[in-house]
């Protein structure tokens, strides 16, 4: 690849091949060859690639001058949006390390990242938007942003592929939030592996919020291929999905089962110019098939279905050609550098087509969890292989079915269940929009399923009955539920996932 005075100068698509350079230097990259190609918009607010590498630049001379030096903690409470990629950008270029901090986690939960990683600094929008005194470091907030965007930078600090980028936290559904920690090595690795998610000038809408792994860990693949990134207001609306489709000739559409349902609910749909749109993505929780017909036909794309973790980001996917029933009921395949094995308890690698345990090992994985080597030895092993506590089973065509995950499999009468399993089954159903299963106590079998639903038509829910007769013949007779419990909606996390721990709380709580 052709460089001058070390920045490499090529086209954006040929950086993702090569090694050796800091996003920083991807983001120089793109800027020189296409400083006008918009990098965000949000609302009102466009920023483009040339204005995205001065203002971080500026944002990074600011965090200098507070005493930020190469491995120090910048955290980011912000709002998904402008700013947050701005301030994001800036550490990533300075060697400082960012913890982007959800705020839709409770209040408990951002104290505990604020506590456990100390930053130097914290970005917020007013002084009250951190709570948490002193453990918050020197506060810059959003009265200092117009003119910091415009400092000079004369001199950044020594960095390289190594350098420590972020922390990336989980959503905290099943304890504290744990932080997987990520360099510019691996950010580069995830954009190599990326395959058909990413073209080159691609408008993405996205509607997670920017402290997620998804965004976090893809920056540098979005900087390297030029990607537009439009972002949804909050709270997330289906008809402004709709709006921002048409308006802005978005080519990839990503989101969770929960929000394609409605936007192709929406009587929008109909007087809505998608052509635009090359695929979509979707993920999260189990899909039917009917919902990845739907999509295709109303959006006329192809949909893609992928497994993605905090600590190995994107791992494996289904292709663009894929039939509905693939994309529906399998993650696809591992992605081209990633190694994938299924093990028993033992750490045995199990029989084809049986469940296993899934191990991944890739240059993508995190290093470990921040600060907790006790935690990390606990699924990263010395050689690599992560255990991610995900179930699967491979199919006759090398597609990975998810099953599961070890601490939600629930034990009836001796045997094993696996929730995601019967989920996929009953979301074929025709009376069935969502569902979730979760185990209760029993006095004899130990454990019961029991059957969340949202109805399809709130007129007409199914039966227990209805359910025990779909699984049959389906699945083994012991995985049916013994209890229905018909809602309006289902409890989500932060991230938009079905909330589990909420659901088992209500079953135990209607068991007693």
């Amino acid at each position: 690849m052709d460089q001058s005075n070390g920045i490499p100068t090529s086209e954006p698509h040929s950086l993702v091949i090569d090694t050796g350079f800091t996003t920083r230097d991807v983001l120089r990259a793109a800027a020189l060859s296409h400083p006008e190609r918009e990098a965000y918009v949000h609302g009102e607010r466009r920023i483009n690639y040339a204005q995205l590498e001065a203002q971080s630049k500026g944002a990074g001379s600011l965090l200098l001058e507070a005493g930020v030096k190469v491995g120090d903690v910048v955290a980011i409470l912000l709002p998904s949006g402008v700013d947050y990629a701005i301030w994001y950008l800036a550490c990533l270029r300075i060697g400082a390390i960012a913890t982007g901090v959800n705020r839709r986690l409770a209040e408990p939960e951002q104290r505990s990242i604020i506590s456990r990683t100390m930053p130097r600094v914290s970005i917020v929008m007013e002084p009250n938007d951190a709570p948490f005194g002193l453990e918050c470091g020197h506060l810059i907030t959003s009265e200092a942003f117009e003119s910091a965007y415009l400092r000079p930078l004369a001199e950044e600090p020594t960095i390289n592929e190594s350098t420590v980028a972020c922390i990336v936290w989980t959503s905290g559904t099943t304890g504290e939030p744990k932080g997987a920690v990520y360099d510019h090595a691996r950010l580069e690795a995830i954009s190599r592996n990326i395959g058909d998610l990413t073209a080159d000038a691609d408008r993405r809408l996205v509607s997670l919020p920017f402290a997620h792994v998804g965004y976090m860990t893809r920056v540098w693949d979005e900087i390297a291929h030029g990607t537009t990134l439009v972002m949804t207001g909050e709270p997330w609306s289906p008809s402004e999905t709709l709006r921002l489709l048409r308006d802005e000739s978005i080519t990839v559409g990503t989101g969770v089962p929960t929000q394609w349902e409605l936007v192709l609910a929406h009587p929008d749909l109909a007087l809505t110019d998608c052509s635009h749109l090359r695929l979509c993505g979707i993920g999260g929780s189990a899909v039917s098939p009917d919902l990845i017909r739907r999509m295709r036909f109303a959006l006329a794309c192809p949909v893609m279905n992928r497994y993605t973790s905090t600590e190995a980001g994107v791992s494996t996917g289904t292709e663009i050609g894929d039939p509905d029933e693939v994309v529906a009921e399998t993650v696809g395949k591992p992605a081209s550098e990633v190694e994938l094995r299924l093990v028993d308890g033992d750490g045995d690698d199990v029989e084809p087509g049986a469940v296993g345990e899934i191990l991944l090992r890739s240059p993508m994985v995190m290093i470990g969890y921040w600060q907790d080597p006790s935690l990390t030895s606990s699924v990263l092993e010395a050689d690599g292989w992560l255990r991610t506590g995900d179930l699967a089973r491979r199919d006759e065509s090398g597609n990975l079915r998810i099953v599961g995950r070890l601490k939600e499999m629930y034990i009836r009468g001796g045997y094993n269940v696996y929730p995601a399993e019967i989920e996929n089954v009953l979301s074929k159903h025709p009376q069935i929009g969502r569902v979730a299963i979760v185990p209760a106590p029993a006095p004899v079998l130990g454990e019961i399923g029991v059957a969340f639903i949202v109805p399809r038509d709130a007129a007409n829910p199914p039966t227990l009955e209805a359910l025990r007769s779909w699984l049959k013949n389906k699945l083994a007779d012991y995985k049916a539920p013994e209890r229905i419990v018909i809602m309006n909606e289902l409890p989500l996390t932060s991230m938009l996932k079905v909330d589990k721990k909420t659901l088992t709380e209500l079953a135990k709580a209607k068991e007693e």
